[in-house]
């Protein structure tokens, strides 16, 4: 983005951000919530949050890219829009051969989405600040899906209650970075 841009601009881009951050967090809480209710008991449910997980991821960061300057802005969402579209194809055929390649293509996604994600909130960081949560939030996506890789030759817990527990994590920044720069536009308001 460019570090320039007037004030009444910056301060719609960091609303949406702010708005955007508090909706991921939202659908990650309501994720979770369904994978180890519904995805636990019944098989089918269990992989239909699977696979909609990463789409999902997919259609947040288009959205996301497309209203802070597209693709020629926003390159590491656009490389994560087409690696969650891939994964979530990844994960229906994966789906029908063996739960541990189910695992082990979240774990490849896990990394790959977590440095796409450190790249995106580095970038943002001259812009808005308050992306400390999301640096670490891609940080540790990337360890998980090391361990992701490594857990799925070794009898687990069943994969939604790995991917909830990953999910809900990611969760936790995503709500922390939305109140972090609410907090941010409340005192800006205030002063």
């Amino acid at each position: 983005m460019n570090d320039r841009r007037t004030d009444p601009t910056r301060a719609r881009e960091e609303r949406w951000l702010t708005q955007y951050y508090f909706i991921r967090a939202a659908f990650s809480v309501a994720w979770v919530a369904l994978a180890f209710s519904l995805g636990q008991h019944s098989p089918e449910a269990g992989a239909a949050l699977l696979v909609v997980y990463p789409a999902w991821d997919a259609l947040a960061n288009y959205i996301d890219m497309s209203r802070t300057g597209g693709m020629a802005e926003s390159r590491t969402q656009a490389i994560n829009v087409v690696i969650s579209i891939l994964t979530t194809t990844a994960v229906v055929v994966a789906l029908s051969v063996d739960m541990s390649w189910v695992l082990g293509v979240f774990g490849i996604w896990a990394i790959l989405a977590g440095l796409l994600q450190l790249g995106t909130a580095a970038r943002r960081w001259k812009q808005f600040g308050a992306q400390w949560a999301m640096i670490l939030s891609g940080a540790q996506s990337a360890i998980a899906g090391t361990f992701f890789i490594v857990q799925a030759h070794t009898a687990t817990p069943p994969v939604i209650s790995r991917v909830a527990a990953y999910a809900a994590v990611g969760a936790i920044y995503f709500l922390v970075s939305a109140l972090w720069l609410s907090v941010g536009q409340m005192r800006r308001k205030a002063a």
